[in-house]
């Protein structure tokens, strides 16, 4: 995963009303696997800014990924 990369949540942080699913867009990048996560409303207001590690995310693709042999 890399700056901008647009994340999902993969388990529930009730801590800070996140919850699995909810999308993200990484924001910062402060270790190969830990990330500042912008969690943004359909009006584009940030509701959540989260430091998350890789195993709380997955990223998400909108066009295929290319084949592996």
């Amino acid at each position: 995963m890399k700056l901008l990369d647009v994340v999902a949540l993969t388990e529930n942080l009730p801590d800070f009303n996140l919850y699995k699913g909810q999308v993200g867009t990484i924001i910062e990048v402060y270790e190969p696997d830990v990330f500042e996560v912008e969690f943004v409303d359909l009006q584009g207001k940030t509701y959540a800014l989260e430091t998350l590690s890789v195993n709380q995310l997955m990223q998400l693709h909108y066009q295929p990924l290319p084949q592996t042999a």
